[in-house]
C-alpha cells in the first residue's frame, strides 16, 4: 500500500520533475489564460479611433521591444493601412542623439521633430514600462511625458507592473508574470501576440496576408 498523497504535495513533487520545456511551456498556457481580451478590443478601438482621423502611429521600443517595434511597424503598415514608424528605425538619428545629447531624449526629441499631436498614437512595447526612479527605459517616460503633453493616445503592451506606461496609458495590456524569472521572454513573446491580434482583428484589417490569401 501507498501512503496517501495530498494534492499539493503531489503537484510539487511534479513540479520539481518537470522539464524546463515543459515548464516554460506550461507558463506560456498560464499567460495566456490571464490576458484581458476586453482590454485589447478597448484598445484595437483606440488603435482604430487613431487611423481613421488620420493620426500617425509610432512605436517605441528599446532591446528586443526595439526589434518588436521595428516587425510591428510593417505589420501595422502593410496590414493595417496605418502611417507608423519606430524611431530605433533610424540607427544613424538614434546614436547621433545619443552621442550628442543622451539617451535620456532620444525618443522624445524624434517625436517632437515628428511634430507628434493630438490625432496620433504611441505604442509601447516595454518589458517594465520605464520606471525613473530605478532608471529603468528612462528615454520611455520622458517621451510619454510629451505624448501627454500634447494629447497622442497611449497604448501600452508591457510586463511586470507596467512601470510608467501603464499609469499614464490610455489602455495598458499588461502581461501576467507566471514565474518572477522569465519576467522578460513572456513580455516580449506575447508583445508579438497582441499586436498580432490587433492588426489581424476585423476592425483594423485591411489588407490580407499572403499565405491566407493563398488558401
Amino acid at each position: 500500500m501507498f501512503a496517501k498523497q495530498e494534492p499539493e504535495v503531489i503537484i510539487s513533487h511534479w513540479l520539481q520533475n518537470m522539464s524546463y520545456a515543459a515548464q516554460h511551456l506550461r507558463e506560456t498556457a498560464e499567460v495566456v489564460s490571464g490576458l484581458d481580451a476586453e482590454l485589447c478590443e478597448k484598445a484595437v478601438q483606440d488603435l482604430a479611433s487613431v487611423r481613421d482621423r488620420g493620426g500617425r502611429l509610432f512605436i517605441l521600443g528599446v532591446g528586443g521591444s526595439a526589434a518588436n517595434a521595428s516587425h510591428a511597424v510593417n505589420d501595422f503598415r502593410k496590414i493595417a493601412g496605418f502611417e507608423a514608424y519606430a524611431p530605433t528605425d533610424n540607427v544613424a538619428e538614434l546614436t547621433a542623439r545619443t552621442n550628442d545629447e543622451g539617451w535620456l531624449s532620444v525618443f522624445v526629441e524624434w517625436l517632437r521633430t515628428s511634430r507628434l499631436n493630438s490625432k496620433d498614437g504611441v505604442l509601447v512595447l516595454s518589458v517594465g514600462g520605464g520606471n525613473l526612479e530605478k532608471n529603468v527605459s528612462p528615454n520611455l517616460v520622458a517621451a510619454l511625458q510629451f505624448a501627454k503633453q500634447v494629447g497622442a493616445t497611449i497604448v501600452g503592451i508591457v510586463g511586470r507592473d507596467g512601470g510608467y506606461t501603464a499609469k499614464v496609458a490610455d489602455i495598458c495590456i499588461v502581461i501576467p508574470t507566471p514565474n518572477p524569472a522569465n519576467i522578460t521572454p513572456h513580455a516580449e513573446a506575447f508583445q508579438a501576440v497582441i499586436w498580432h491580434l490587433f492588426v489581424s482583428h476585423p476592425k483594423l484589417k485591411r489588407q490580407q496576408t499572403k499565405w491566407e490569401s493563398t488558401v
